[in-house]
C-alpha cells in the first residue's frame, strides 16, 4: 500500500511538472492566492484521483478536459471521478480547453462566483462551463 500512495505521489509531481499549455494557463490567475486570496493547490490526489486545480478551503475542484473528454468512456470516467468527488463534498467546475482561448474572462468568472459562495457540499453543483 505504500509502495502504491507513493507512485501516487510522483504522478502528482510529474503531472505538475509536465503540464498542459491550458493548465499553465489558468494556473497563471489561481496560483499566489491571487483568485480571492484563495489557496489553490495544482494536480492533487484527492482519493484516488488526481484533480488538476483544487481549493481546500471552498472545497472546489477545477477540471481542464480535452477532446477526449469527449468519448463515450471518458465521459463516463469523468461522470463517475465527479460523482466521487461530489460524495467527498467537493464542489466540480469543467471547462473545455478550448475555453481556455476563446472565453478566459468567463472562465474566470464562473470561478470567482464559485469561490464567493458559501462552502457547502454541491453549492454550485457540477457544471461543465459553455455547454
Amino acid at each position: 500500500m505504500v509502495h502504491v500512495i507513493h507512485n501516487f505521489i510522483n504522478l502528482s509531481k510529474t503531472l505538475r511538472k509536465e503540464q498542459t499549455s491550458w493548465e499553465a494557463k489558468l494556473w497563471y490567475f489561481l496560483r499566489g492566492n491571487r483568485m480571492n486570496g484563495l489557496k489553490f493547490k495544482r494536480q492533487v490526489p484527492v482519493g484516488k484521483f488526481i484533480v488538476d486545480f483544487c481549493c481546500d478551503e471552498k472545497k472546489l475542484v477545477i477540471e481542464l478536459d480535452g477532446g477526449q473528454h469527449n468519448e463515450r468512456n471518458s465521459s463516463q470516467a469523468d461522470s463517475v471521478r465527479s460523482e466521487f468527488l461530489q460524495s467527498e463534498g467537493y464542489t466540480v467546475l469543467r471547462f473545455w480547453n478550448n475555453e481556455l482561448e476563446s472565453n478566459i474572462e468567463g472562465v474566470l468568472e464562473a470561478i470567482r462566483r464559485a469561490t464567493s459562495l458559501p462552502t457547502s457540499p454541491h453549492a454550485w453543483g457540477e457544471e461543465k462551463e459553455g455547454t
